[in-house]
């Protein structure tokens, strides 16, 4: 009887489809309004995320997170306010129990099939999970499930026609969350990666078994082929080759018993991160080859770089497969090891987004999952850093996004943790680290934690910034005030305590009272990005700090990110190209196909590979080492948003000492386009208003636009949405 219900509903679904595209009047009234899967906002994104980060293994045993774990809420409640023109028969899936009112009263008949009169109404279901996330999908002629549908995790009875029962107005509602889930059947807790078929490059013989070559770093699901025998197979994974035959050592491996049980090609269920396996076979057991399912998500490379520099290109193309393969369901840090969502990897995984692909929603997944729930009890990921790298990262995602929508979801989250930041506040109003704080900073030996950082501090300063630009945005407008006179203050307090007007740098800690007369690179390189300097004072940083070859070095593609933005904001694009040429080139020598969490040149052989102690701890493909994907967008192709959602922008190309370059970057509204020789540009805009602001030794001409003179052989022209502009001018840098 279910089956025939089945093949009635499908026939009559093709009967509309049918008469929908012969266009008839059937069609318009079969037109049915968008829906999608919705529900609590963060709950999902800490479910998937759960599952996500507990797949992590260490040469077979189940390695968890270092950090707490939460939950999505049990029951919640969604409601809505509609009004319907006509007579409507509603459909209402959910993941879990749910229990309908509507205009107060229950209803108590089949959910596949609600008929709702005409006029104004107010429906709300609640709906309880204990072992996923409660979803709930609506979908009517008129009505649909939607963010713009409210809920709350409170336990409440919604009766009167605004929602609220006498003495329950303090109710917490939200706007739901959603992502891309937009059919009934398409369950968000099913959800799954892509995969597709990659094959070996090459497959040597060896005296124990055989090493296969997939020719670059990759992650996906082993396939045998031709499995016969009794026995095991053993796979043991690398991403060099030098692991791969480490029997011993191998970060990851596995162990498949063989026998008539399994399918002559079989699929191992979890995937891997590699570019070798070496396959042993014990007992009888044979295989004749394998292949792969290559795992990812699905994402459009909107973005893109091209120069005369071969090198620079094959930079920028790798870094975008880096990008790629540690873009998942979140962002995560390195696809062998360690597969978890940190905070400050996936700061700048945010900020490469920006420049390659500009999707927003695996941004908000992120930031959701690192977030979790109240209450507050520790940093996130245990390091003080990586809590103020989450609030840094809301907002860059408004300027770049301009979604206020996100903000008012994530914006109580961002109240409860800078609560918790603040509390733990020493007698000087400054953060330090405390019992259970991580304090991270960089990988870098003899690299001081202790007493007042003073990049810990710079870093509280900025996420003050977010937490008034937010409540701004929320209209916690009293907030808004107290968060900027917290953060002019601690600003002041931070150049007082270690600001040297003799060094004309930052000095790096104070312990016990008394600044520590050292200096490190951190402190002084985000202070001229975030432009807490004047002229005078970045010059001086610049001299005495980042071209100083005497102040200790940064080794780890982490911070060199932030070492060359900082010296790229200075005007330095050209030794940042020398740099770029050097570092990430000289990981591509070594034969790198994806770009790696450490590359000390001065490292041989053995220990390029090794880390934490351990022969193969590195990881060879890691998402801060992406980073030329974000520095050849904002500060050669030259393209960043001036006002939020790139409403107003600025495109200010710099060749660095490249005879050409061009590429595209990413707007919610579409691809802004650059192209710059040292004898002209061509610039197309995309949505909102852009200003080209160039140098030029002659007198520019541009037929489409008038181009201002704004100083001394400097020039400026407005950008209008999806024009396109050709400029003849002569470069000057």
């Amino acid at each position: 009887m279910k089956n025939n219900k089945k093949y009635i509903r499908y026939s009559i679904l093709a009967l509309v489809a049918m008469l929908c595209l012969l266009g008839g009047p059937a069609a318009a009234q079969q037109k049915k309004a968008d829906a999608t899967w919705i529900w609590y906002p963060g709950d999902y994104e800490i479910w998937l995320s759960n599952k996500m980060q507990a797949r992590r293994t260490e040469r077979g045993a189940f390695f968890p997170p270092l950090w707490r774990y939460y939950s999505p809420y049990a029951l919640v409640t969604f409601q809505k306010h509609f009004t319907l023109p006509e007579d409507d028969i509603i459909r209402i899936s959910a993941e879990g129990d749910c229990k309908i009112q509507l205009d107060g009263a229950m209803y108590y008949g089949d959910p596949s099939r609600m008929t709702v009169p005409a006029g104004k109404h107010h429906l709300t279901v609640k709906v309880y999970n204990q072992e996923r996330t409660p979803a709930l999908f609506v979908q009517g002629k008129h009505l649909a499930s939607d963010p713009s549908w409210e809920v709350t995790y409170e336990d409440k009875e919604w009766i009167d026609e605004t929602g609220r029962a006498s003495g329950q107005s303090g109710t917490e509602w939200q706007q739901a969350g959603s992502w891309n889930f937009n059919s009934p059947e398409n369950n968000p807790s099913a959800f799954k990666l892509e995969t597709t078929p990659q094959y070996a490059v090459s497959v040597s013989e060896e005296e124990h078994g055989v090493i296969t070559d997939f020719g670059k770093e990759t992650f996906g699901f082993i396939r045998l082929h031709g499995l016969k025998g009794e026995g095991k197979i053993k796979l043991y994974y690398g991403e060099s080759e030098e692991e791969a035959r480490s029997v011993e050592a191998c970060e990851t491996l596995d162990e498949i018993t063989v026998d008539d049980t399994l399918p002559e090609t079989y699929t191992l269920d979890t995937s891997k991160a590699f570019r070798y396996v070496q396959v042993r076979t014990e007992g009888t057991a044979r295989v004749d080859s394998i292949s792969m399912l290559y795992e990812y998500l699905p994402l459009e490379y909107r973005g893109s770089f091209k120069s005369s520099d071969d090198l620079l290109n094959e930079i920028w193309e790798v870094s975008a497969y880096t990008m790629h393969l540690t873009t998942r369901e979140f962002f995560i840090d390195g696809i062998k090891r360690d597969r978890w969502i940190w905070s400050g990897d996936a700061y700048q995984s945010y900020l490469m987004n920006y420049y390659l692909f500009f999707d927003n929603p695996s941004v908000k997944r992120t930031l959701f999952a690192l977030r979790g729930k109240d209450p507050v009890n520790s940093h996130i990921n245990t390091i003080m850093d990586y809590s103020f790298y989450w609030f840094l990262g809301v907002y860059d995602y408004y300027l770049y996004s301009g979604d206020k929508d996100f903000i008012r979801q994530i914006y109580p989250g961002m109240v409860s943790l800078m609560d918790f930041c603040l509390q733990r506040r020493n007698e000087n109003n400054m953060v330090q680290g405390l019992p259970g704080d991580w304090v991270f900073i960089d990988w870098a030996d003899g690299l001081s934690k202790e007493g007042e950082v003073s990049f810990e501090q710079l870093l509280l300063a900025r996420s003050l910034e977010a937490m008034s630009l937010c409540a701004g945005i929320v209209e916690d407008n009293e907030a808004a005030e107290t968060y900027k006179k917290e953060t002019e203050a601690l600003k002041q307090d931070i150049f007082s305590a270690f600001w040297s007007e003799e060094e004309q740098a930052f000095l790096h800690n104070r312990v016990a009272g008394k600044t520590i007369d050292k200096i490190t690179r951190y402190t002084n390189m985000f202070a001229i990005f975030f432009d807490y300097l004047n002229g005078q004072q970045k010059q001086g940083v610049k001299q005495n700090v980042l071209l100083n070859d005497e102040v200790q070095q940064i080794t780890t593609p982490y911070m060199r990110f932030y070492e060359l933005e900082a010296l790229c904001a200075m005007g330095e694009q050209e030794y940042v190209l020398d740099e770029i040429r050097d570092y990430w080139g000289g990981m591509l020598n070594l034969g790198a196909t994806s770009f790696w969490e450490k590359y000390d040149p001065s490292e041989k052989g053995a220990d390029q590979l090794a880390m934490y102690g351990r022969p193969f701890g590195k990881s060879l493909c890691h998402a801060w080492g992406a980073s030329p994907i974000y520095l050849f967008g904002k500060y050669y192709l030259g393209v960043k948003p001036v006002t939020p959602g790139y409403e107003t922008y600025s495109v200010e190309p710099d060749l660095g000492g490249l005879k050409w370059m061009e590429g595209k970057v990413p707007t919610p509204e579409g691809e802004i386009e650059v192209y710059c020789s040292t004898g002209e540009m061509r610039i197309r805009g995309a949505g909102g208003t852009g200003t080209l602001t160039f140098r030029s030794k002659i007198p520019p001409v541009c037929r489409e636009g008038e181009i201002k003179n704004t100083a001394e052989d400097t020039y400026q022209l407005q950008i209008a949405p999806g024009e396109t502009y050709n400029i003849k001018y002569k470069y000057k840098n």
